[in-house]
Formats: structure tokens, C-alpha cells, sequence
């Protein structure tokens, strides 16, 4: 099964801000790149293409040398309801003003719970 990574829209380029290529982030993972992509086959991260070149992922994604708590589940409720790598993407760094801030940010301060039954009413 071949890897196959979306192309990325600058709108949604500009919501993240700060981007890691593939092989930047398997190494602060502590992973090689084919373990790396095996993360994003497996909805656990997502990336997208950023012009040419390799994957990239956010950079919020990993946090002290690993894939930032509650993102893999949230990243499958996204996958769940039909969002795409770049829509699900969209979805977390979107300001929301009932959160406050974006989905992400909450994810970050550890309110996962939250943004999953979030993210789960999006596929009703």
C-alpha cells in the first residue's frame, strides 16, 4: 500500500503556521521515515504536501518527543466522519469561538475529551 499525502490549500497553509518535513519529525519521534509514514497510513498524524518535496506534518503534532496526546483518537473521529488529511487539518487549527480558540489549542492544554465528542458530532 503506497502512501498518498493531499496537497495542502494556503488558507488552511496559513491557520498552522509552523510545519515539520516528514523526516524532521520522524526524528524527533525517534523514528525512522518508514516507521513515520507508517503513522500517517494509520491516521495516528496527518500530513499533507507543502509544494514539492516530502510530507509535512504541524509541528504542534509532536510535543516532547512524542505525537501529542489525544491526537491520534480525534485524528480517527475526523477520519470517521469523512474528513479528508487537509479538512481534518482545518478543522483543528480553526478558531471556535465556544472552545475559545481552535480545536488544537484545547487538544494542547489537554481538553482531548472535549474536542473528540466535538469532532464525533460532526459525523451526525
Amino acid at each position: 500500500m503506497t502512501l498518498t499525502v493531499a496537497q495542502i490549500d494556503r488558507e488552511t497553509d496559513q491557520l498552522v503556521g509552523e510545519w515539520l518535513p516528514l523526516s524532521e519529525a520522524a526524528k524527533k519521534l525517534g523514528l525512522n521515515v518508514g516507521r513515520a509514514k507508517q503513522l500517517l497510513k494509520d491516521k495516528k498524524l496527518v500530513g499533507v504536501r507543502r509544494g514539492g518535496g516530502e510530507p509535512q506534518i504541524p509541528a504542534v503534532f509532536i510535543v516532547d518527543g512524542e505525537v501529542l496526546k489525544g491526537l491520534p483518537g480525534t485524528l480517527t473521529v475526523l477520519s470517521d466522519a469523512g474528513y479528508d488529511e487537509v479538512e481534518s487539518i482545518r478543522w483543528l487549527f480553526t478558531p471556535d469561538d465556544s472552545l475559545p480558540g481552535a480545536p488544537i489549542d484545547a487538544i494542547v492544554k489537554g481538553r482531548h475529551t472535549e474536542v473528540k465528542r466535538r469532532a464525533q458530532a460532526l459525523g451526525f
